[in-house]
């Protein structure tokens, strides 16, 4: 299966008109379409070290979540970031595909990974106008208390710290994987009680507790983590050996 061949597998299963119109997606960086595809890394970042890792491993393609080149590159110089990732990728015969907000909207991807992981499943889907079907809802069994089903996040997606913004009971959950600010107002449009979300802008959590919906804050790496089983899981469908990468290059003291 070459570089082509595969890509067009993912773009049938995570379709591009699901990307937001801002999005840069899809194939990043490939010096031969037609390069046979044996071994893939598979990192939600596709980072310089995880390039370099790719390449280590003697993997062809690194699969990543985030874009490795989000902003057009002005010059591609050894000198200046982030061009050195494209140079060492071809460089290194890495080829790189990413699959960003196609991939949190989709089916089986960000968000219903990060459902799944919670152990529920999806009840529906929910979005903004240009991102319709981005996130996800479930309603619990029974209500439960923000702090307490905090907690219960904390421990299922194994985040270091969670921030809680607002109190009182929730039912109803809408989950967006990553950023999640811009999906506030559509949340409370559903009746949701609580968003869970990577991470969101301090005032629009204070905001958003103020008039009813409150804010779990447990990570960007780890609601999106959830989804590279996900990318694994096509490469295994395809016989194609892959491995995985933990590209978070945070700490937390």
């Amino acid at each position: 299966m070459t570089i082509s061949d595969l890509y067009a597998v993912l773009d049938a299963r995570f379709p591009r008109e699901l990307s937001c119109e801002w999005d840069n997606d899809g194939i990043m960086c490939c010096a031969d379409r037609d390069r046979e595809v044996k071994k893939v890394l598979v990192s939600l970042d596709a980072t310089l070290e995880a390039i370099l890792e790719a390449s280590k491993r003697g993997c062809d393609l690194l699969l990543t979540h985030h874009p490795m080149i989000f902003k057009p590159l002005r010059c591609v110089d050894d000198d200046v970031f982030p061009s050195r990732r494209v140079i060492e990728a071809i460089t290194n015969m890495v080829s790189v595909i990413s699959l960003h907000t196609r991939l949190d909207a989709a089916d089986d991807g960000v968000n219903d990974r990060l459902v799944e992981t919670l152990g529920y499943r999806a009840e529906g889907k929910f979005g903004s106008p240009d991102a319709p079907r981005l996130g996800r809802y479930f309603d619990l069994d029974e209500p439960t208390d923000a702090e307490r089903f905090a907690a219960f996040c904390k421990e299922r997606l194994a985040s270091p710290f969670v921030r809680v913004t607002g109190s009182g009971k929730v039912r109803r959950v809408c989950v967006v994987g990553g950023s999640g600010s811009d999906l506030i107002s559509s949340a409370r449009e559903i009746g949701a009680d609580l968003l869970l979300t990577g991470e969101c802008s301090y005032n629009a959590a204070q905001d958003s507790a103020e008039t009813g919906l409150i804010i779990i804050e447990a990570g960007h790496f780890e609601t999106e983590a959830p989804v590279c089983k996900a990318l694994a899981a096509v490469c295994c469908e395809l016989g194609i050996e892959n491995e995985y990468f933990d590209s978070r290059s945070f700490t937390v003291v």
